[in-house]
């Protein structure tokens, strides 16, 4: 259960750091400043997702059209395919990098019930042990078992249920940055194969 709540906060803190990064990315690309100049202020190894993403399509366009590579129409067309297979890589590793620890959540909001039961089973277990032990069937015989069995339940649940929830929240959160990245990626692949097509 800490663990859990350890992953949540830094995954929320996360995200809102990263969407925060992403708003101010785009509203920086979109204000018309000149990509090479914003390339030039994001440098090579940018720190947020969005900016990843521009950097490795400006990095492959510097590149081909320095070497002259994107003169014909079919050169311009390999051009826009690599720059599309670079930014749709650089989508998939920042995904990877964002989604880790996702699946120990998922992993504890899925077992983490049944842990609780095999308490509660186990809590069951003592109390019957204890009236075969004393063949008692008093309150205060049973009471213990039953307690630890409750006690267990309550834990197994504790963990489960923000794990569950948390899981939702952050998964809901992650497909809308995936999405608004390759939204991001689509439009700036087609400014680049503009620009190509301008330049030719």
């Amino acid at each position: 259960s800490f663990w859990c709540w350890a992953i949540i906060f830094e995954k929320m803190l996360r995200l809102r750091a990263l969407k925060r990064s992403a708003q101010s990315f785009e509203d920086t690309f979109w204000s018309g400043v000149s990509l090479e100049d914003l390339y030039d202020r994001v440098g090579a190894k940018p720190d947020d997702p969005m900016s990843s993403i521009f950097s490795a399509a400006m990095r492959e366009w510097r590149r081909s059209v320095s070497k002259g590579l994107a003169t014909t129409a079919t050169a311009r067309a390999a051009l826009r395919q690599r720059i599309e297979q670079v930014m749709g890589v650089t989508i998939q590793r920042e995904m990877e990098v964002m989604e880790r620890w996702m699946v120990f959540l998922a992993s504890v909001g899925a077992t983490a019930p049944f842990i609780g039961l095999f308490g509660t089973v186990w809590g069951i277990m003592h109390s019957f042990s204890a009236i075969a032990a004393m063949h008692n069937t008093n309150l205060a015989v049973v009471a213990p078992g039953i307690a630890e069995a409750l006690f267990a339940t309550a834990i197994g649940l504790v963990a489960a249920i923000p794990a569950v929830l948390a899981y939702n929240k952050i998964s809901n959160d992650l497909s809308r940055m995936a999405a608004r990245m390759e939204g991001f990626a689509t439009e700036f692949g087609g400014i680049l194969s503009r620009q190509s097509e301008e330049q030719a």
